[in-house]
């Protein structure tokens, strides 16, 4: 992308997290639809994120949750930009976290729509992202110590070893720069991929190419189609990794994704199965994503498109 198609791009990688704020306020969904409800939280031992978790930890009974640290939209600081996706994933018994805090009084008003036929305002300067790559990483160190920490409600509860990573737009490419942290087993980058090389004007986010060669994991990238503004940048991003095994998926919605509908739409639940998968070695949902004649091949929700995965 170049020229006005790149900031463009950018504008709207910014706004992503404002526009999923306002689609999802009220909560579409109540919890999730899996086996534990779940709420989210801010916690006082860790600033500037909020936690999503399932409601009754006690009802567990043995199950440890595994681990989803979450970047923002338009590397935002609300934690609750794409909460009903977030609540969605707790309530299947993860420990999501993203980075940011639960905003303060009602959501702003969304911004009036262009005229018919105008061209959307491009931004005069650099992105500026609200939250650090290093949020991520701190989710991560944070939910280690916890499971650790007697008098924790999370103590022994934790599934230390189950760490996925995971962002949506630009918090996709804070996702990908966290991935290569040997804790991490798999990571989930989701309407996003790195720019080519220099064209990138988000300030503060590592961008380069060379991060996918560092990958140890399993991934999955989940976009949104041919009008998905990450979409090139995405599927140049799967072309080139060669090294694990990966998977792409694209739900012709567009940047804006699934997050704002109940349960997290589509998305949430093709992301639940492969977290089941990976993190939770659940063969059924290993079927989804592999064998010729796999769940998701011939989904006619989306495409499935698959290397190194069988």
């Amino acid at each position: 992308m170049r020229g006005k198609g790149l900031r463009l791009a950018v504008l709207m990688l910014a706004s992503a997290s404002a526009a999923a704020g306002a689609q999802t306020a009220g909560d579409a969904n109540g919890g999730g639809s899996g086996r534990f409800p779940a709420i989210y939280e801010e916690d006082s031992s860790l600033p500037a994120h909020v936690v999503y978790r399932p409601k009754d930890l006690a009802g567990l009974k043995g199950e440890k949750l595994a681990i989803y640290a979450w970047g923002n939209g338009g590397c935002s600081a609300d934690g609750t930009s794409s909460r009903n996706h977030l609540l969605e994933i707790a309530s299947h018994g993860y420990l999501a976290i993203a980075a940011g805090t639960i905003p303060k009084g009602p959501p702003p008003p969304p911004a009036p729509a262009p005229p018919p036929g105008a061209a959307p305002r491009a931004p005069t300067g650099p992105l500026l992202v609200a939250t650090p790559t290093a949020a991520l990483r701190e989710a991560i160190d944070w939910a280690i110590r916890e499971n650790g920490r007697q008098g924790s409600p999370y103590y022994d509860r934790i599934a230390t070893d189950r760490v996925a990573v995971s962002g949506w737009s630009c918090g996709g490419l804070q996702a990908l720069n966290v991935a290569p942290d040997p804790r991490v087993r798999t990571a989930v980058i989701m309407n996003s991929g790195f720019f080519s090389a220099g064209a990138s004007p988000i300030t503060g986010i590592e961008n380069d190419k060379a991060t996918l060669g560092k990958l140890h994991t399993p991934v999955l990238y989940v976009l949104g189609g041919p009008t998905d503004i990450a979409y090139a940048n995405g599927m140049d991003d799967y072309g080139r990794i060669a090294n694990v095994p990966a998977a792409m998926v694209n739900i012709p919605v567009g940047h804006g994704g699934t997050y704002a509908q109940p349960n997290g739409g589509i998305a949430a639940e093709v992301v639940t199965a492969w977290l089941d998968w990976q993190l939770k070695g659940d063969q059924t949902a290993a079927r989804r994503f592999t064998g010729a004649q796999c769940g998701y091949c011939a989904d006619a929700r989306f495409t499935l498109e698959r290397k190194r995965l069988d």
